[in-house]
């Protein structure tokens, strides 16, 4: 039996008007016994209804179809899509309306999955949001509860609590600043100051302003070995110092006691020059290397507070960089190190 399900909409209006007309010219030809009458029925009934069938079926797939396109494009039809529905449209197959409409499912499932994980990132970082703010706040709280209850009589306690209280202060103080600078950098508001100046300078003031964070780890820096030939780079020096400042000090906060956190300078293709800031810590678990640039994001919770800072500072380091047009990049392994590296356009004339 033939397959109906796949003819275009022409021949399934040839296919049901040879069925009627076949019909109607067997039933004149038994009527008056003269094929010449059987034909001419067959001639004029096959015409006639095609010619119908097909009319009254396009108009009504066309319609269909016309609205399926409005439903898709969801606004009102300008004068454009008006000529594109009234005269372009009635053209398509009924495979090329299909695979629009695939598309459009397609496009639709991706969005609906991007709004998932969008709804996902905002519900965890509010979460986030909301136990780095309520750690200083309770810190704080109890601190002045229990001067207020009687603790202030004491000078030791007092000093001794009011120092906490304003190390509490100065992370809240930090939390709200870096979140404005985030929000900032998010929402393209970042203005890049460029200039020309040799990135090995600025990494050995990121070194000296910092280096009384290592001490106690007896921490060495330097930059590695074959790399000290001044490079200059073209990018926002203020910028940069902050990317450097935040690597830097991470690297030390998860390094290990006596260990190296080294800077290597590389000239790739002669127009970008690859920075990588190298520690020989603790490392990061490959399950998390790629999360490890969003706001708020910890590999380890705890650990990770007792540590201090905001949470946000490698949030920061990405903006900075994709704002200047170059990538970032971490490697790491698990009780090796980890380097992260980023790039820089070269010395512009």
């Amino acid at each position: 039996m033939l397959n109906t399900q796949n003819l275009t909409p022409k021949q399934l209006s040839a296919f049901t008007a040879i069925v009627l007309a076949s019909s109607v010219a067997i039933g004149i030809y038994i009527l008056t016994s003269s094929w010449i009458n059987g034909f001419a029925s067959l001639l004029i009934v096959f015409t006639g209804s095609y010619l119908l069938i097909q009319l009254t079926l396009e108009k009504f797939i066309n319609r269909k179809i016309k609205l399926i396109y409005k439903f898709i494009h969801q606004t009102k039809a300008t004068r454009k899509e008006e000529v594109y529905f009234k005269y372009i449209l009635p053209k398509k197959s009924i495979d090329e309306v299909r695979e629009d409409v695939e598309r459009w499912g397609n496009k639709q499932m991706e969005e609906i999955e991007l709004l998932r994980k969008n709804e996902a990132f905002r519900k965890e970082f509010l979460q986030n949001l909301s136990h780095e703010l309520k750690t200083p706040i309770f810190a704080i709280q109890g601190y002045v509860d229990t001067l207020l209850n009687g603790a202030m009589d004491d000078q030791n306690v007092r000093k001794r609590f009011l120092e906490n209280t304003e190390r509490n202060v100065e992370r809240l103080v930090n939390l709200m600043n870096d979140l404005d600078e985030i929000s900032k950098l998010e929402r393209g508001e970042l203005l890049l100051l460029k200039e020309n100046f040799v990135i090995q300078d600025l990494i050995r003031e990121v070194f000296e302003s910092l280096s009384i964070n290592m001490q106690d780890k007896k921490m060495r820096t330097g930059i590695k070995k074959g790399c000290e030939y001044p490079t200059s780079v073209f990018a926002d020096k203020e910028k940069i110092r902050m990317v450097l400042l935040n690597l830097v000090e991470n690297a030390s906060k998860y390094g290990k006691q006596h260990g190296s956190i080294l800077a290597s300078i590389y000239s790739t293709d002669g127009k970008h020059v690859l920075v990588e800031i190298t520690d020989d810590g603790i490392g990061i678990e490959e399950e998390h290397l790629q999360r490890i640039f969003e706001r708020f994001y910890r590999t380890d919770s705890a650990r990770s507070r007792d540590k201090g800072g905001t949470g946000l500072g490698l949030a920061i380091c990405k903006h900075i960089i994709e704002a200047h047009g170059q990538p970032i990049h971490v490697r790491s392994t698990p009780d090796v190190g980890t380097s992260i590296g980023f790039t820089l356009e070269t010395k512009k004339d």
